[in-house]
């Protein structure tokens, strides 16, 4: 079993930055792809960004490439999206999610989800 906390979210301007954090503890396994995934208000939950982790591969949605950084520490097994020129638009409960498979893989596929962050940019 793995275990997930996001930190980090909070209240930013419009065009402002944050990183989130995703610290992974439990069972790890040899090939797995974490991923962000956000929930806004009425809205369905959607995909941000994937990374593999044993090669670093990386995945964005359309709407935050360029502007989101997924990244990992092997050490502390924490996991983080650095965003940045932030939009009212990205206000979201942000969600950590691990899946013991390798690619770009679908939700469904997510078996590990943390309690999610809520971001929040003012206009």
């Amino acid at each position: 079993q793995l275990q997930l906390v996001e930190s980090g979210g909070g209240l930013v301007q419009a065009g402002g930055s944050l990183r989130l954090s995703c610290a992974v503890s439990g069972r790890t396994f040899g090939s797995y792809t974490m991923g962000w995934f956000r929930q806004a208000p009425g809205k369905e939950r959607e995909f941000v960004t994937a990374l593999t982790w044993s090669t670093g591969r990386t995945y964005y949605a359309n709407s935050v490439e360029g502007r989101f950084t997924i990244s990992r520490d092997n050490a502390k097994n924490t996991l983080y999206l650095q965003m940045n020129s932030l939009k009212p638009e990205d206000t979201a409960i942000y969600y950590c999610a691990a899946a013991s498979l390798v690619g770009p893989i679908t939700e469904n596929k997510y078996g590990y989800w943390g309690q999610g962050t809520q971001v929040t940019v003012s206009s």
